[in-house]
């Protein structure tokens, strides 16, 4: 079905939202679903594996406790871009939680997504990050016990990508505090 949106005469014809029209839209879609915009174009979130759930859930607990004072940190909430509103697993931006009462986070110092199943949209979202300046992008591929790392944004791409394997000790370059182990997220 992804191949569909390939052909340029279908590409031409999809019906493009903006963020203002998503957010007119309800919570969930005709079937039922959870949706995120992204470029334009409204998709339904996938389901998550128990692996997925599993290694969001250690890490947003994990970051939780150990962020200083001056960091939020977000599960599964939106980040308002310029054609997209995404929902990454984890989130981590400057300013507290009553900073963004008003409107969404527009960039973040820290995005992790979990991919289990499949990265290719993950990796496909890098450069949607680096435009919005998110200074750093993690993506957990949960199933070969790795991350890959994107940092230095610049002209909607980031310039250093590094993979980490599973016995690895990370540190963000965005927010130093956040050092993890990633045989313990992996235990």
């Amino acid at each position: 079905m992804s191949a569909i949106l390939e052909i340029p005469e279908v590409r031409r014809r999809v019906s493009r939202l903006s963020v203002e029209e998503y957010h007119r839209l309800d919570e969930f879609n005709d079937n039922g679903r959870r949706t995120e915009l992204i470029r334009g174009i409204l998709i339904e979130k996938m389901s998550e594996s128990p692996l997925h759930r599993t290694l969001a859930s250690r890490l947003y607990h994990w970051l939780f406790t150990q962020l200083p004072e001056g960091y939020s940190v977000w599960k599964e909430e939106p980040l308002t871009l310029a054609d997209s509103e995404p929902e990454p697993d984890i989130s981590v931006t400057l300013g507290t939680e009553s900073a963004f009462a008003a409107a969404h986070p527009t960039t973040a110092e820290l995005v992790i997504e979990m991919a289990v199943s499949s990265p290719t949209l993950d990796r496909e979202n890098a450069s949607l990050y680096a435009e919005a300046e998110v200074k750093e992008y993690w993506i957990v591929l949960g199933g070969e016990r790795r991350v890959e790392v994107y940092r230095r944004p610049e002209n909607g791409r980031y310039r250093e990508t590094l993979h980490f394997g599973s016995d690895a000790m990370l540190q963000s370059a965005s927010v130093p505090a956040v050092r993890i182990s990633f045989s313990a997220l992996f235990a």
